[in-house]
C-alpha cells in the first residue's frame, strides 16, 4: 500500500502551506472515507460549521494523516481504538468503513476491539463492537 504524505512545504508562506495541507487533506479524506461521504459533509456545511470542516480537513487529514511515519491502515486501526476509548460510536462507524477501505481485515478490526476491551474497558469495547458490526454489515450491502 502506498503511504501518502504531504510535500515538504515548510518554505511556503503560511497561507500557501494551509492551502497545500487543505488540498492534501481533501485527497486523503476522500481516499479513506470515500467521495460520497466527503461530498455529503461539504454539502451540509454551513457558514457556522465550514471553518471546523476546513480545520479538520487541513490539520487532521492534511497534516497528520499525510505524515510518512505510519501507513493509512495503521492510522485507521489506531482511530478505532481511540474512538472506542472515547465512546464516539458515530465516528467509530465512519472509521470502520475507512479502515476497510485502507485494507484492514475484519479480523484486525476485531483484534483492536479485543485489545480495547482490556485497556479501555469492557463496556466501551462492547458498545464499539456493536457499532462496528453495524458498519461492517452496511459494507456487505453496498
Amino acid at each position: 500500500m502506498t503511504t501518502l504524505h504531504a510535500s515538504q512545504d515548510s518554505e511556503l508562506p503560511p497561507n500557501q502551506r494551509n492551502e497545500t495541507a487543505l488540498v492534501a487533506g481533501d485527497r486523503v479524506r476522500r481516499n479513506v472515507l470515500g467521495d460520497a461521504h466527503v461530498d455529503r459533509s461539504r454539502s451540509k456545511a454551513t457558514e457556522f460549521t465550514r471553518p471546523l470542516q476546513d480545520l479538520v480537513t487541513e490539520y487532521c487529514w492534511g497534516t497528520v494523516w499525510t505524515r510518512p511515519g505510519l501507513e493509512l491502515k495503521t492510522r485507521s486501526l489506531l482511530n478505532i481504538a481511540m474512538l472506542t476509548a472515547l465512546g464516539k460510536p458515530d465516528e467509530l462507524k465512519l472509521h470502520v468503513h475507512g479502515a476497510v477501505r485502507n485494507g484492514c481485515t475484519v479480523e484486525e478490526i476485531q483484534e483492536v476491539l479485543m485489545q480495547a476491551a482490556i485497556y479501555c474497558g469492557v463496556p466501551a469495547a462492547l458498545e464499539a463492537t456493536r457499532h462496528a458490526q453495524v458498519a461492517l454489515e452496511a459494507l456487505d450491502h453496498e
